[in-house]
């Protein structure tokens, strides 16, 4: 039977070797930038976007060397857009992953340097990940669809719409849209580019693109709902932030039984995308079951 929780770890240890060595040492005269992108690049968390880049890489008969370079890029971005959302600007957070925000620690201004150093230095490392192993072309498109996931199409649009939109009340579609740019973005860049750098034909793609839009959503259903349900202590960030500042969420719109029920809903959907393919995407099945029955 797979063992979901020794397939996270075991990937996730490849992941922190490989993203140690994509940030430079603190040394020199930037050493304290250095510093403060490692400070949060390697927090820990669980990896979950770099693993599904794996993962989707595997289940479509690759091999996880051939998306590593996808996976550090994914997690640069992730942790980026992670250090700017928490600075005043912004959410204005003082905790993250159980520690002080990096603004916190560092200022502002490293910070947002950081952030901006993380972004810029991610699509390096995807670029410089192709070999004679890894096609330059499927590279490139990658690195593309990945820029399009983070910038003004996706993430940071998403940031933009949510940030416009406190304080008023929006439709379960207008959430929908709103979350599959800031979070479903990268989710669906990770799962694409993990399965086009394994080989993947354009039907696989095109199923795997469907089981990513369903488990992004779902992801941020069941993040709206610990939320409302956590602690910071339990959640290792302050929880009730969204109610305060206004913001729509899905237990706000829907009531939390109704919310589960989408949750369950989409991992079915999830589930569904993956008829076609064999034993290689028990990953990615356990990981959408994951995703939904995860606890405080």
């Amino acid at each position: 039977m797979f063992d979901l929780q020794s397939y996270l770890k075991e990937r996730a240890q490849l992941i922190e070797r490989a993203l140690k060595r994509s940030v430079e040492e603190p040394t020199g005269a930037a050493a304290r930038l250095h510093e403060a992108m490692r400070y949060s690049l390697l927090a820990g968390g669980k990896r979950l976007r770099p693993v599904l880049a794996l993962a989707s890489c595997e289940a479509v008969g690759g091999k996880v060397e051939a998306a590593m370079g996808l996976a550090c890029a994914v997690e640069m971005i992730h942790t980026y857009s992670l250090i700017h959302d928490d600075l005043p600007c912004m959410d204005d957070d003082d905790m993250r992953r159980g520690r002080p925000t990096n603004h916190k620690v560092y200022g502002e201004a490293i910070a947002t340097l950081a952030g901006d150093a993380l972004l810029t230095d991610a699509f390096k490392v995807l670029a410089l990940s192709a070999d004679r192993s890894t096609s330059p072309a499927l590279v490139l498109e990658t690195v593309a669809e990945l820029a399009t996931a983070a910038g003004a199409s996706g993430m940071v649009a998403g940031q933009v719409i949510d940030l416009i939109g406190e304080g008023k009340s929006k439709t379960v579609e207008e959430l929908e849209e709103l979350h599959g740019k800031k979070t479903g973005a990268l989710f669906l860049a990770s799962v694409r580019g993990g399965a086009r750098l394994g080989g993947a034909s354009a039907s696989q793609i095109e199923s795997l693109d469907a089981y990513a839009r369903a488990l992004g959503l779902a992801f941020q259903v069941v993040d709206d709902l610990l939320d409302v349900q956590g602690t910071p202590e339990q959640m290792g960030k302050r929880t009730q932030k969204d109610f305060e500042r206004g913001k729509a969420t899905y237990p706000a719109i829907l009531g939390v039984e109704r919310s589960m029920d989408l949750a369950r809903e989409l991992e079915t959907r999830a589930h569904r995308a993956l008829q076609g393919f064999g034993d290689r995407a028990d990953a990615l099945r356990q990981i959408a079951t994951f995703v939904v029955e995860r606890k405080l």
